[in-house]
């Protein structure tokens, strides 16, 4: 688990203006002064003006000019951290343009939904088999003060969070023929999901983000072991298949002997009885087509 004993930075709203109001304002100051300004001088050409006032003009063309700094502009989905002299101030979620006080430094963040292919990881399931999997994760983020302030990038730690959690994920669970029905990764799929989704939400709420979903990308045996799997799963199909076959073939002659019986169409004991039984079985159940014998003569 993810250490907790760090401070957490909660997301708070940072006080900023409307920039579509403050850029009216700032135009309309701009003429104001500009026009004072060019006055000013004209003044003090004729000998009527002091040199004061266009000091004082220049001063606050220079100021306002200066405030131009502060706009910023956000898109839907889209924040910006606020912070002065280090000191967190808040968030700003709003779109569009945006103003502050220029000394204030902002930093963008993407709110929106990302989507992580992870890489193939070759892990040991709980059994001890060597396996290959990987996981697509789809995560965002909610808390941008803890994203930015209590990770160090919190792209890549959410990264190697999702490699750590589908490597404990593949050991609680066998890639299938699990003992006593337990779930498989192979045959589990969602449980599987469900669990990943729960292990890494732990693992990376101490910054900020919400995992949405996690599904298995990816899983396979281990390349040097693939063969032997295969051989095996082969086995077991081909034996599985056997028995569906032993099961149906017993019912056949069952149900034959039963119509043989009710119809009496002929009497057998107890020898002709287990011989016919065992031929029945040997064409019902064999893997090549039975070759007919006709018998001319009496059935026995």
């Amino acid at each position: 688990m993810v250490a907790q004993a760090l401070s957490h930075t909660q997301e708070r709203k940072a006080k900023t203006s409307n920039g579509g109001m403050i850029l009216v304002v700032l135009l309309v100051l701009h003429g104001v002064l500009g026009w004072g300004l060019i006055d000013a001088i004209s003044a003090a050409e004729s000998g009527g003006g002091s040199a004061l006032s266009i000091i004082a003009y220049t001063i606050a063309i220079t100021i306002a000019a200066f405030a131009l700094a502060g706009f910023y502009t956000l898109q839907p989905n889209e924040a910006a951290a606020i912070t002065l002299f280090g000191n967190y101030k808040g968030t700003d979620r709003t779109p569009g343009l945006r103003w502050v006080i220029p000394w204030y430094a902002r930093k963008k963040i993407s709110l929106r939904v990302r989507n992580v292919n992870g890489e193939k990881l070759k892990v040991n399931d709980r059994r001890g088999n060597p396996i290959e999997i990987a996981a697509v994760v789809v995560w965002r983020v909610t808390d941008t003060g803890q994203a930015l302030f209590d990770v160090d990038e919190y792209q890549r730690f959410v990264d190697i969070q999702i490699e750590t959690a589908v490597r404990e994920i593949a050991s609680h669970f066998s890639y299938d023929h699990a003992e006593h029905d337990e779930p498989t990764l192979r045959g589990d799929a969602d449980q599987v999901s469900a669990m990943l989704r729960e292990k890494l939400q732990d693992r990376v709420s101490v910054a900020g983000v919400v995992v949405d979903e996690t599904k298995l990308s990816h899983l396979a045996y281990a390349p040097e072991i693939a063969s032997a799997m295969l051989r095996r799963q082969q086995a077991e199909a081909v034996l599985a298949a056997r028995r569906y076959i032993v099961q149906g073939a017993v019912e056949m002659v069952q149900h034959a002997l039963e119509q043989l019986s009710e119809r009496d169409i002929v009497q057998l004991d107890d020898e002709r009885r287990a011989t016919m039984v065992s031929n029945l079985l040997v064409v019902l159940c064999g893997d090549r087509d039975a070759q007919p014998v006709v018998n001319a003569g009496s059935l026995y």
